[in-house]
Parts: structure tokens; C-alpha cells; sequence
């Protein structure tokens, strides 16, 4: 029984207020295997996010068990942080499932769908902007991308638009502008400069991720980090490093709520 079915029976008195606040419940939570994994149901009605599955640290094929039982009442999943030798088989269980899968650019995390997700940018769909700062830093960047598609919004991106050549930042920054995105990422490593010279020129709510890529003193985005949260520029919001996948969130969330009013 899925929540529709619920409210429908309720709203025919079918069920009690009581039995249907205890069948939301059980439907809320969802277990997997002998203590696998329970996965929180109703957390996209909730917080408009879908279920993310970090793969770091289990197994391929608890992976691909968790992903299906999500899919089995859910159109997307988000799997993160997918280790290079589990690949090709979370990859092949789902497809052989007939599941959709897109694979951020130079990341390793996957959207996966039960059809082809459109990628019409229109004038009714929410938009957040993305930027990396490097080349290296476009892992951390799809993330993002791939957590805003899987919550209904499109992403205007441009890569390696550092400050180490600024001139390449005021073109997108334009168009980021005149298409009116919600809330800009921006991603960026070793210094981590790039947010705080974005949010001084847009009066756009500017998200700030740290990249690892950074190297010597300071180096795995700690440096990068500390530039971020001692910027001066206000209208600036910092997520941990390497969190993609928090900043599109919250990037998204600022979008869809911007449209719903």
C-alpha cells in the first residue's frame, strides 16, 4: 500500500484517522534484509529530497538490494561514492533490471530512474546554477547536478572557470543571471576563492563546497574550507567538503520553493 492508497481509503471512511496515521507510519520506514537497511519512505514528501545511497563501505550487491527496494515505490535513487571495482556490477544489476542510469561526468556517483529523465530546460522548471572552480573539481560538481535532476530542477553548469583566469567567470555569470537561477554551487579547491568573488557580484544565494583537490599546506580541501567559512561576503553558505550532494540539495530545495510561491 503506498500513501495514495492510504488518503484514498481514509477520505472514503474506509480507515480511521487513527489506522491511517499507523499505516503512514509503517509506510515511512522501510527495512531491507536482516538489519541491512531501513529506508525512510517519506522523506521526499517531507524534504523533497530522494533516497541517497552512499556505497562507500557496503558490499556491491547490498548496494543493488537497497537501490531495487527503493525502486520498487520510487521513480529515482541517487547512489554516491561508488569505489571503481563495484561499478560494473551495480551498474549491470540495475540495467539488466531495465532501470535508467546516469553517470555524472568524472564522478562517482549515478542517478538511477525507472524512465529516461527529460533534459528540457524550459521556463517553468526550477534552475540552480553550478560552477567548478577546476577541472579536478567536476566530480563534486555532478553531484550536485545529479541531487538537483533527481528533485525536478535543471542545472545551467560551466567547469574549470577558476579565479586563476577570472575573465572566464563573467560570461556564465551573465547568463546565470538573465535565466534567473534560484541559488548557485560553486565548487572549488586548494584556496577556495571562487565563492566568495561569486557572491560578491550576484544577489543569487551562492553554496560553497570545498574540494579535496587542493594539495600541500592545506591540502584535501582544508584550506579551501577555512577560506569559505571565513569569507566576508554575505549570501554565502558553506556544506562540508566534498558534499556535492548536500549543496544540490540545498540548492534545489531554495529553487522549488522559490516556485511553489
Amino acid at each position: 500500500m503506498n500513501l495514495k492508497e492510504i488518503l484514498v481509503r481514509l477520505s472514503k471512511g474506509e480507515i480511521t484517522v487513527a489506522e491511517a496515521q499507523r499505516d503512514i507510519s509503517i509506510f515511512s520506514i522501510k527495512s531491507v534484509g536482516d538489519n541491512l537497511a531501513k529506508i525512510d519512505m517519506g522523506r521526499e514528501l517531507r524534504k523533497l529530497t530522494p533516497e541517497v545511497i552512499l556505497s562507500e563501505g557496503k558490499a556491491s550487491r547490498d548496494v543493488v538490494r537497497i537501490a531495487l527496494s527503493v525502486l520498487a515505490k520510487k521513480s529515482v535513487v541517487v547512489i554516491s561514492r561508488i569505489k571503481e571495482p563495484d561499478r560494473s556490477v551495480i551498474y549491470s544489476s540495475l540495467k539488466r533490471k531495465g532501470f535508467v542510469i546516469e553517470v555524472g561526468t568524472r564522478s562517482s556517483t549515478i542517478l538511477v530512474s525507472k524512465k529516461i529523465m527529460s533534459q528540457v530546460d524550459n521556463t517553468t522548471r526550477p534552475k540552480i546554477g553550478i560552477l567548478a572552480a577546476g577541472t579536478s573539481d567536476i566530480g563534486v560538481a555532478e553531484e550536485s547536478r545529479l541531487i538537483a535532476k533527481a528533485m525536478g530542477c535543471s542545472s545551467l553548469t560551466s567547469y574549470d572557470v577558476g579565479i586563476a583566469g577570472i575573465h572566464r567567470l563573467f560570461p556564465i555569470l551573465k547568463e546565470m543571471i538573465s535565466r534567473d537561477v534560484s541559488a548557485i554551487v560553486v565548487v572549488a579547491g586548494m584556496e577556495g576563492a571562487l565563492p566568495s568573488v561569486v557572491s560578491s557580484l550576484v544577489d543569487i544565494p551562492v553554496i560553497a563546497v570545498p574540494a579535496s583537490s587542493g594539495y600541500g599546506f592545506g591540502s584535501n580541501g582544508v584550506a579551501a574550507l577555512g577560506t569559505m567559512l571565513q569569507s566576508c561576503s554575505l549570501g554565502l553558505a558553506v556544506v562540508n567538503i566534498d558534499n556535492g550532494i548536500g549543496a544540490g540539495a540545498f540548492a534545489a530545495t531554495i529553487s522549488l520553493r522559490r516556485v511553489e510561491k
